[in-house]
């Protein structure tokens, strides 16, 4: 993973250095393994974002708004219980394991001022949270491990805590090139990146990769492949990475692609990658972590939180799909229904030469040139006229028929195309009051059953807000709901409206208060479209724009729909960047 123990090592200063001397303000568990600790320090107010969850383990400094439960988890009252107002009087890490211990001054119940330790272990998987009292027993974690699941090392309340096993690995800021190099020899024969990950305590892959990379220059080597030169320039590399982390010569650096979106991040410059990937710098690890994790913390959460909205418009998507297909081959068969009429004419025609019991007549078709000669089956049960009047039915009732399902099949694809709204309104959701107004769009079009319940109020929620660098509010919708009222009811007619062209997305409004619009603000606008839509990880983004005096509802009358005319379009790129910055209400 690539929050390995240097990484962790410069996060722990910045931590120390941010928080250390600060008191305990609030402690929320807005998901399952994951917590939040709201300290006071140095004059304001910063929150710290502990995980443990198996996906996304991290510890962060973090600005973003987080969905807190109505009811408390059990772990996040006895947090509560025993850290609010303590002082945080240390930031340890253990060597350059992935753990850190949080030291807490605090008061306990017979009045004695004790110091508790929060023990924060980053290891995938077996990440966790542990509340460790004074006499080194554990009072909770966030995730219990019984001697059933580990053997080895159970985490429960009452038990000692034991520090995790030491791996006889060399910490690079310590040990001599030589000793490495050595190390490096007496070890294993395999390629350079992986004898280094062996020996060397607290390094990622990713960064065993870059040492490799650097030193053969792009060409993977096993450790008994290195020649003269290689060995010294991976002696002059360690040294120099050495002399950096001891002097903490470090960079926050994440990894993106050319969509702009992340892929990894690490402490130094990474060329491996040629231009495959580039380097995006920051100021402070927090905010490089809570940029790359953000996202994927709320796609994971939510995708837990909307698991039943998500089968429910599968299972209706799934229905109307088939539906429709059922009803475009009906309307296939029908447009044949001509001959059934010509059928009825040419057996009215030919009474005299037909009788009761006949299965077939053989009749001249006068509709075609030469006449030529056509079966036409016969029930033997009817007489010849109603025979005829059997095909007639047959054509009414095509007729019919198509003009009916033309309209159910335009309704029909109206349901899917809203049912793609909502998938990406689902996609998009970062708040539960986000989630819960999915519900109850549902549920008013007759998909769900109301969720809100007797005497609770519908939290409302206001749409996105934005302010161009020009000084123009820009909003956006949140769900299909919000995106009609504030589209056909809230906004006036010369304000600027903006949709992803024939992408499921938010609708986009430029209030204008009767100023002219700057093409800058234009091009913003159409960017927050471009990614409050289902093509945000794409590029060169199609967006319609138009004076909302332009737009209309759709015949379909569904929630979110509209049409518009006249209108033009611009190509833009998401920026995710850009959309952050301007941005004023998360």
């Amino acid at each position: 993973m690539p929050l390995d123990g240097i990484f962790l090592s410069q996060l722990q200063q910045e931590i120390s250095a941010v928080i250390v001397g600060g008191r305990v303000d609030k402690i929320h568990q807005p998901a399952k393994e994951t917590i939040v600790v709201a300290m006071r320090a140095q004059g304001g107010n910063h929150k710290l974002l502990i995980s443990a969850s198996a996906s996304n383990p991290r510890l962060h400094f973090t600005a973003r708004p987080q969905d807190n439960p109505k009811s408390p988890p059990m772990f996040c009252m006895l947090m509560r219980k025993h850290l609010t107002g303590a002082k945080l009087v240390e930031v340890r890490q253990i060597g350059l394991d992935r753990i850190l211990h949080f030291l807490f001054e605090t008061v306990n119940e017979m009045g004695d001022r004790v110091v508790m330790t929060l023990a924060v272990e980053i290891m995938g998987r077996h990440s966790n949270i542990i509340l460790v009292s004074p006499d080194g027993t554990v009072v909770d974690a966030i995730k219990r491990i019984s001697p059933e699941m580990s053997r080895v090392r159970p985490i429960l309340p009452g038990q000692g805590y034991v520090l995790v096993p030491a791996q006889q690995r060399l910490d690079v800021r310590q040990a001599p090139p030589a000793q490495i190099v050595s190390r490096l020899r007496s070890g294993p024969d395999c390629e350079l990146s992986k004898a280094l990950l062996q020996a060397l305590e607290g390094f990622s892959p990713l960064i065993c990769r870059e040492i490799a990379h650097s030193v053969t220059r792009g060409n993977e080597r096993t450790v008994s492949q290195l020649d003269e030169e290689q060995t010294m320039r991976l002696k002059f590399y360690l040294s120099q990475l050495s002399d950096r982390l001891r002097a903490g010569e470090t960079t926050p650096t994440m990894l993106v692609d050319a969509a702009g979106k992340p892929k990894d991040f690490t402490f130094l410059d990474i060329n491996q990658y040629g231009h495959t990937l580039v380097c995006r710098t920051y100021e402070r690890y927090s905010e490089l972590l809570d940029r790359f994790y953000s996202e994927r913390d709320r796609i994971d959460r939510m995708h837990q939180r909307s698991s039943d909205l998500l089968r429910l418009l599968v299972n209706l998507s799934e229905r109307v799909t088939r539906k429709l297909a059922a009803q475009r081959e009906e309307l296939k068969e029908s447009a044949g229904r001509e001959r059934w009429k010509v059928y009825g004419d040419l057996l009215n025609s030919n009474l005299y030469a037909l009788e009761k019991g006949m299965s077939l007549a053989v009749v001249e078709n006068y509709y075609e040139e030469g006449c030529p000669r056509v079966e036409i089956t016969l029930d033997p049960m009817l007489t010849p006229s109603q025979n005829a009047q059997r095909y007639y039915a047959r054509y009414r009732k095509a007729d019919t028929a198509e003009k009916k399902l033309k309209t159910l099949i335009e309704q029909g694809e109206a349901e899917l195309q809203y049912f793609d709204t909502v998938f990406d309104e689902l996609a998009r959701a970062s708040l539960d009051s986000e989630l819960a107004a999915i519900r109850t769009e549902l549920a008013s079009e007759g998909y769900l059953r109301n969720p809100t319940r007797r005497g609770m109020k519908e939290e409302k929620l206001p749409p996105l807000r934005y302010l161009s660098d020009d000084g123009f509010p820009i909003l956006c919708g949140r769900n299909n709901t919000q995106n009609d009222r504030m589209t056909l009811k809230d906004s006036r007619n010369h304000d600027i409206w903006f949709h992803t062209q024939k992408i499921p997305g938010s609708h986009v409004v430029v209030v204008t208060e009767g100023r002219p619009v700057p093409n800058r603000t234009l091009e913003q606008a159409a960017v927050i479209a471009a990614y409050n839509s289902n093509a945000r990880e794409s590029g060169k983004v199609p967006v319609d724009y138009t004076e909302i005096r332009n737009v209309r509802k759709h015949p379909a009358n569904k929630p979110g729909l509209v049409l518009y005319e006249p209108y033009q379009t611009a190509i833009v790129d998401p920026d995710s960047e850009l959309v952050e910055r301007l941005a004023q209400n998360r």
